[in-house]
């Protein structure tokens, strides 16, 4: 087992308390060096605990845990939510991480004059503390900043609208008329659960016809495939997912939700790249053939009481549940050092780094097809080995 010891420097912060935050700290400690966790929840796993009721992971058990702990395999092979928070409290306690709960930081800042040759920083956080960092790891996540559109007309709704990061449980909604805005994981899975839940009528708001896989089929994930076809041309892995998808998806477009082009970028792997990763079906499939959950154009804007969709047609609804993403939410924290893109999302993630900002990391900032978890773990290992290296 490698040596624990805390290095002798000023420590490496983490911030963010989920899986990537967590999982950097103990690649981190397996090389020695002090890492502490601050997280502006109360409890580590903050943002996980927020999901809705429903959730479980779309990635297998085996191909999600973080490094030097496996998921329990008593926890399922499609990880629930709440298991999947209580495997991340096993794994702070697996690793001994130091973790600080109830702590946000608010900006971090070159320090003067540096440390070595990973920098030194400053992080301003709350309750006026100011901590000295020899190096800085950010992992509090793309899905940060829930993301809602500025759609005409919206202030004056008469109805209840909601982001996807409130919805729960389909119970407080029985009965409702509901229009779910936004056709990725989130918008399909919460729409199918309203439509179990007794809701009275689902409508699912789509500008763009997603792809939709089958979670597994004959036991074979679609994450393998996924992480399969990170090594072929992205043009031949689009082909093969359009061949998968006639072979084993049915076709939805007389409901409104046909299979997408393979050309002009519209391919599954293509898509993926772009950041729009496929939908993994757990039941939104059955529920729009059986008519539970009813396709239309997107929202375009609010009539008073009525969203107004890009077809010109005013429908009724008792509520809105937006499922229009997220943002980083980075820009008070770094904005201010060059770091991020003209979307507020890091310019480099992983181990590399700027070379006007030395010794400053990000993990989390994407999702891939073959699963956001196997991703940080892969970052976590990477970011460690850079960091050990350059503090010596």
């Amino acid at each position: 087992m490698a040596d624990r010891t805390p290095a002798p420097h000023t420590p490496v912060y983490v911030i963010g308390g989920g899986p990537g935050g967590l999982a950097a700290a103990a690649a981190l400690g397996e090389r020695g060096v002090r890492a502490v966790v601050l997280e502006r929840q109360h409890a580590v796993a903050g943002a996980w605990r927020a999901h809705y009721d429903r959730l479980r992971l779309h990635t297998t058990r085996r191909m999600s845990a973080l490094p030097g702990l496996a998921i329990p395999r008593a926890y399922g092979r499609w990880v629930s939510r709440d298991h999947l928070v209580r495997y991340l409290e096993q794994y702070v306690e697996h690793h001994r991480l130091e973790c600080v709960t109830g702590v946000e930081v608010a900006r971090v800042e070159r320090a003067a004059g540096g440390e070595g040759a990973a920098g030194g920083w400053v992080l301003r956080a709350s309750g006026g503390r100011e901590l000295a960092a020899s190096a800085v790891v950010v992992a509090t996540g793309h899905s940060h900043t829930p993301y809602l559109p500025e759609w005409p007309g919206r202030a004056e709704y008469g109805g209840e609208l909601l982001h996807a990061a409130d919805y729960r449980a389909a119970d407080p909604y029985r009965g409702k008329d509901v229009l779910v805005v936004g056709a990725g994981n989130s918008g399909t899975e919460i729409a199918a659960d309203l439509a179990a839940g007794g809701a009275g009528r689902v409508r699912l708001a789509v500008r763009t016809a997603p792809h939709i896989v089958r979670r597994s089929r004959l036991g074979w994930s679609a994450q393998r495939s996924a992480v399969l076809a990170r090594r072929l041309p992205v043009g031949v892995s689009d082909r093969l997912a359009a061949v998968r998808a006639g072979l084993c998806a049915p076709d939805l477009a007389a409901q409104g939700l046909p299979r997408p082009a393979v050309a002009g970028g519209a391919g599954l792997y293509s898509r993926a790249r772009a950041g729009a990763v496929p939908v993994r079906d757990t039941g939104i499939v059955r529920a729009v053939r059986e008519g539970r959950v009813e396709v239309v154009a997107a929202l375009a804007s609010f009539d008073g009481d009525k969203p107004v969709l890009a077809d010109g047609s005013r429908i009724d609804a008792d509520v809105v549940i937006a499922a229009t993403g997220y943002r980083p939410g980075l820009d008070p924290l770094v904005g201010h050092l060059d770091v991020l893109d003209s979307q507020g999302s890091p310019l480099v993630r992983g181990s590399r780094r700027l070379a006007a900002s030395p010794g400053l990391y990000f993990t989390g900032y994407a999702n891939p097809a073959s699963g956001m978890l196997r991703e940080l773990a892969t970052e976590s290992r990477k970011i460690a080995k850079r960091i050990a290296r350059d503090l010596g």
